[in-house]
């Protein structure tokens, strides 16, 4: 077709020639452009200002010696031209370089190392925990008290909690501690995620999870995703009816998330709990406390089944099992 077309266009033209055969001129003139010229067509083209190949031996050289490794091409041609001598612009020296595979970055160039998605499961109570550290506001401006919380993922029970003037991997230590002497904590037993804080990384917290038989997991590199429960936690703390602007003093604080994680572990109706409290969730009286609903359910249905329109009503269940990042099913799998 395109040669066709080919044929007719020095008599009537592209336009004409390409509408007697109903065909694009986008199409022609693309396929025009990908045609590779001939190596004989190729090898006639010579462009007068380059350099010929015994000048270009000359140039590269000038670059190749000793005085000039770890120079620039800009300092070698100043040098060159301070001493009497010019052979081509900079630009053709970088060039002559890249045709050279002589081009690249010199400094070590930094790689992030592959992290792997962190995809935990807890089926129940003290399997997976989660952990983190937030700020909270001081008295006057850039002054802060810093609360530490651990939180286990399968009940959102506040296992541990601690409020200090500052973070440091001592306190974390030391928190952590205390909350698996607390819980009865075995070896090989328990994980704890959470992020990549200075505190949460820090050697002396390894060796402690080390040594007490509890495997440490961190999120990837600003992914907040990666430690869910502990943001949502913390933001049910600071959307909480009367969270202070501000906290007066270290004791206020203490005195305000002692009555907040009370209230959160015994009170607390949590929606990812099929609305139980996470104490209840934590020590095993969930199945109690759902036969307790059915039951208040059934005795309304019995009352007034024709205000239950599709069916009985039935109480929420109880988590069965939660997952940091749940494995999705692979393409593969899927077809």
């Amino acid at each position: 077709m395109r040669a066709a077309i080919g044929t007719l266009t020095p008599d009537i033209g592209v336009k004409a020639a390409c509408a007697a055969f109903d065909y694009p001129r986008a199409s022609f003139y693309r396929q025009k452009d990908r045609e590779v010229l001939s190596p004989a067509v190729a090898a006639v083209r010579h462009v007068p200002r380059a350099l010929v190949p015994e000048e270009r031996a000359k140039v590269l050289a000038c670059l190749h010696e000793e005085r000039f490794q770890n120079w620039s091409p800009a300092a070698v041609y100043a040098t060159l031209l301070d001493e009497g001598h010019y052979h081509c612009s900079i630009r053709t020296m970088y060039r002559i370089l890249e045709s050279e595979g002589e081009v690249r970055e010199r400094r070590n160039q930094l790689i992030h190392p592959a992290y792997s998605k962190p995809e935990l499961l807890a089926t129940g109570p003290n399997q997976l925990w989660s952990w983190d550290i937030t700020k909270l506001l001081g008295p006057v401006k850039w002054t802060y008290f810093y609360l530490y919380v651990i939180l286990d993922v399968f009940s959102r029970y506040v296992v541990g909690w601690m409020v200090a003037d500052g973070e440091s991997a001592a306190l974390a230590k030391r928190l952590i501690g205390d909350t698996c002497e607390k819980e009865k904590i075995q070896p090989d037993e328990l994980t704890i995620h959470a992020d990549r804080g200075s505190s949460m990384t820090s050697k002396s917290v390894a060796l402690l999870m080390a040594d007490l038989g509890v495997t440490k997991t961190h999120s990837r590199p600003h992914v907040s995703d990666d430690n869910p429960y502990s943001e949502s936690h913390f933001r049910t703390l600071k959307y909480r009816p009367g969270f202070p602007e501000r906290f007066g003093c270290l004791q206020d604080a203490r005195v305000f998330s002692q009555e907040f994680f009370s209230w959160y572990n015994h009170e607390h109706r949590h929606s990812g709990l099929g609305l139980l409290s996470p104490a209840v969730v934590h020590y095993g009286l969930a199945p109690e406390a759902i036969k307790q609903r059915r039951a208040v359910l059934d005795a309304a249905y019995a009352a007034h089944p024709e205000r239950f329109v599709r069916r009985p009503p039935q109480p929420l269940p109880a988590p069965t099992e939660v997952w940091i990042n749940k494995p999705q099913p692979s393409e593969n799998k899927s077809q």
